[in-house]
């Protein structure tokens, strides 16, 4: 007798069917890697609109109080580290708001944003990497990995250079020196 045999379903191993879940780590107080990136990565307009960047995140820190303790902003992604007040952990919200606010300017300029099949426009890709802060070795390659950044992409030679970054503050403070992270250093830490 002949039978038919069912067909192998074709998935990705370990695929269940069902949506990933992330888990965010969330601890008051904590310090945090991000890394958020634009739906086009094609696109320059978080250096285009750099003080528009800077507004949306200013308007948040002063309603919900956070520390940026290094920073980078490239054309089309930015890294950031942040200390969350004692008592707060939600990041998660703050960069919604930058986001929604960063957002509302682009439109604002009549800047021709594409959407999806639902309506929603294509400025940030959806999901953002987040990384908890372990302890002062894991603190201190993240700020390298950050300022050291505009390089890794050949934007500039030399990361003074670059003008989107904390590292100016840190050689103002005299935390590095003005010729750290040359062309010829290399970092290997940040996002994955």
């Amino acid at each position: 007798m002949d039978t038919e045999q069912p067909r192998p379903q074709r998935t990705r191993p370990g695929y269940t069917g069902r949506m990933v879940q992330y888990r965010r780590n969330l601890i008051p107080g904590g310090t945090y890697f991000f890394t958020l990136t634009l739906h086009d990565r094609r696109s320059s307009w978080l250096t285009d609109h750099i003080d528009a960047l800077r507004d949306a995140i200013a308007e948040v820190q002063a309603r919900r109080s956070f520390q940026i303790v290094a920073a980078v902003v490239l054309p089309e992604h930015l890294h950031m580290v942040w200390r969350l007040p004692d008592s707060d952990s939600d990041y998660a919200s703050r960069w919604a708001q930058i986001k929604r606010r960063f957002n509302g300017h682009l439109k604002a300029a009549e800047i021709p944003i594409p959407k999806d099949a639902r309506g929603e426009t294509l400025i940030w890709q959806r999901r953002y990497w987040e990384h908890t802060i372990r302890d002062d070795a894991d603190f201190a390659a993240h700020v390298d990995y950050i300022h050291y950044n505009p390089v890794k992409h050949g934007l500039v030679e030399q990361v003074i250079d670059w003008p989107y970054s904390s590292f100016h503050r840190y050689v103002s403070a005299g935390l590095l020196p003005q010729d750290w992270g040359g062309s010829d250093s290399v970092m290997a830490t940040g996002e994955p």
